[in-house]
């Protein structure tokens, strides 16, 4: 069933083709069709509409007259064990597996967190604290008590006091002062269009997890024109369409935040972006916008082009997206500051083997710095140039 028929059937719904759960029964019923007439649509559709048999008519009208993928190749018994499949009744599935998310820190093997490890340890330390005063205080009192008389300090300058009249001390602390000022200040100002960490909502929650990760579609089938395009581009709904005309619900690992409810209301949120009629299976023509909100923006003066780094040098995605595969919402992993990106040139040696595009230059180059590969750097890839001009 699965090889043959799910890629235009379901058992409980209808899609490109009927639903087929109790076909036999249905067409037995209600047609008073029998197996044979069921071997002879199933192996040629089109000779049976063609000889003008009313049913076969009806579906191919019904289905907007598309034809149904012939398979002489199946036997009777291929077809009886299909027919067989479909005969089950419906099972109700469990309960997706909650996979629970534990905030707890790191346990030590006996169900003790750090955090329960170093609480007991505070409190400890309180307790000898309050300890050490107690028998300080009581050692005090007997020794009043017996006549002893005990020492008390002489009470000096108050150590702020000192501490202001000490003219060192007071210009190394405000050296000190301002060197802390211009280093925060500094820092503050480099992290200025820096967006590392940043994790927008999206409109329509779109889990790169599932995806990318569970089912390990590649990120150039929905992002293509990274590949020959200086932007990788936002998918277009169609593209999700692809999949989610027959993948119509979630059935895979939910948390207690992100539960099969939630991944099922979000592909409704891209049917009725799509304009999409999941029971007619037919678009309606009413469409709405998504508005997508963007996480990765480099300033206007800086060109950076996809197609450079993925097709020509052959760059992982991973490489400055981090690991896509694992997030259930997307992020900007790196800083995509300048320095990062120079960092990166120094460091990547140039892909040449099966690349013809940096044969002759790799071959000249590589004999003026005596070395057998070259960094981007070194290919001219730290030139003001080639990302600002």
């Amino acid at each position: 069933f699965n090889t043959n028929c799910a890629s235009c059937h379901k058992l409980d719904r209808k899609m490109t083709g009927p639903a087929l759960r109790y076909v036999e029964k249905r067409l037995s019923e209600d047609e008073g069709l029998d197996r044979e007439w069921l071997y002879k649509w199933i192996r040629n559709s089109s000779s049976l509409i063609k000889s003008g048999d009313a049913y076969a008519v009806k579906i191919y009208e019904e289905y907007n007259k598309a034809a149904m993928t012939a398979y002489p190749q199946l036997t009777n018994t291929d077809i009886d064990n299909i027919l067989a499949y479909t005969a089950q009744d419906k099972v109700v599935p469990k309960p997706a597996a909650v996979v629970a998310a534990v905030n707890a820190g790191p346990s030590n093997g006996l169900g003790l967190t750090d955090e329960i490890i170093l609480g007991v340890f505070t409190i400890l330390f309180l307790l000898l604290s309050l300890g050490l005063v107690v028998v300080t205080k009581t050692l005090k009192n007997l020794a009043e008590l017996k006549g002893v008389k005990v020492k008390e300090k002489k009470k000096g300058k108050p150590i702020w006091k000192a501490y202001l009249e000490n003219q060192f001390l007071m210009l190394c602390t405000a050296i000190l002062f301002l060197l802390v000022s211009a280093y925060g200040f500094y820092g503050w100002t480099m992290q200025v269009g820096v967006n590392q960490g940043y994790m927008p909502v999206q409109p329509i929650h779109y889990s790169h997890k599932i995806h990318s990760g569970d089912n390990k579609i590649d990120c150039n089938y929905c992002h293509s024109s990274a590949k020959v395009s200086k932007h990788s581009g936002i998918p277009s709904l169609n593209i999700c369409m692809n999949c989610h005309k027959s993948i119509y619900e979630y059935n895979g690992e939910t948390t207690e935040e992100y539960t099969k409810e939630f991944y099922d209301a979000e592909i409704q949120k891209l049917y009725k972006a799509v304009g999409w009629d999941d029971e007619a299976q037919e678009y309606t023509g009413v469409t709405y916008p998504v508005k997508w909100v963007r996480i990765h923006n480099l300033p206007d003066f800086a060109y950076f082009n996809h197609s450079q780094h993925v097709s020509v040098a052959g760059i992982e995605c991973q490489t400055c997206h981090g690991p896509v595969e694992e997030m259930e919402i997307m992020y900007q992993h790196s800083p995509l500051t300048m320095g990062w990106c120079i960092n990166c040139h120094r460091e990547t040696n140039v892909k040449i083997k099966d690349n013809e595009y940096y044969d002759r230059i790799h071959a000249e180059l590589s004999k003026k710095y005596g070395v057998e590969e070259l960094t981007a750097a070194q290919m001219g890839g730290l030139e003001c140039g080639k990302c600002h001009y």
